[in-house]
């Protein structure tokens, strides 16, 4: 299978916008795939955003993101306190958190949810994300719930197993308030790698899963040709 990468330029920050409705979406979804950018690519620059909130979740999303992003070279962190499950309801003020971030950040990529997510609140941060930044690389990731609703994603970052550990450590290590629910274990995120890792036949045996609506590709001949 042909393999594509980011472009790394130490001049020049790759900057990445990550999106999630809830605190611990980020991590779940694409959790893994940050990491493996912040510890292959030499200028990195992420601005990670989270859009519901309370005084106990935002402290826990306050600290994974801090460990997920250990090794970026800049990060910034933002987490808002709108109500969970009410995002269709409060469509102009999610609007507007949008629109801010557009006069603050310009980025190169972007990992937001899935736009077939069955939850009403990642629906709308997808679609709010589409609306908004409509010239950039949108990679949308998934998450796995109860509505069944996992699709056929169309592109994966295989992942190092030192990479996968990692990640379902941080995300059992911080987000102690999701522990009593029978979903949030180490055997579901890692059985969701390991199937996405199966379809994409990657060499490590896990993968993350995103959906791509559009790209671009750029061929340039090499220097001897």
């Amino acid at each position: 299978m042909l393999e594509l990468g980011f472009h790394s330029d130490p001049t020049r920050a790759l900057r990445v916008l990550c999106l999630g409705a809830h605190c611990d979406d980020i991590e779940i979804g694409c959790g893994g795939t940050i990491l493996t950018m912040a510890r292959d690519i030499a200028n990195l620059d992420v601005h990670w955003v989270v859009f519901s909130s309370n005084p106990e979740r935002e402290q826990e999303a306050r600290l994974s993101a801090q460990a997920f992003l250990t090794k970026a070279t800049n990060k910034t962190v933002v987490i808002h306190r709108l109500r969970d499950g009410f995002f269709p309801y409060l469509g102009a003020e999610v609007k507007e958190h949008f629109e801010q971030l557009k006069r603050e950040v310009s980025p190169d990529v972007i990992l937001t949810h899935y736009r077939n997510d069955l939850h009403q609140d990642h629906r709308i941060v997808s679609e709010l994300t589409w609306n908004t930044f409509r010239d950039h690389l949108i990679l949308e990731y998934e998450i796995p719930k109860y509505d069944g609703d996992f699709g056929c994603p169309n592109l994966f970052v295989s992942l190092e197993e030192e990479v996968r550990q990692q990640k379902i450590q941080f995300i059992l290590e911080f987000f102690h308030t999701q522990q009593q629910k029978p979903w949030f274990s180490a055997d579901l995120f890692s059985a969701v790698l390991r199937l996405r890792g199966m379809e994409a036949n990657a060499s490590t045996q896990y993968a993350e899963a995103f959906y791509v609506r559009k790209m671009c590709l750029t061929m340039r001949e090499s220097a001897s040709s």
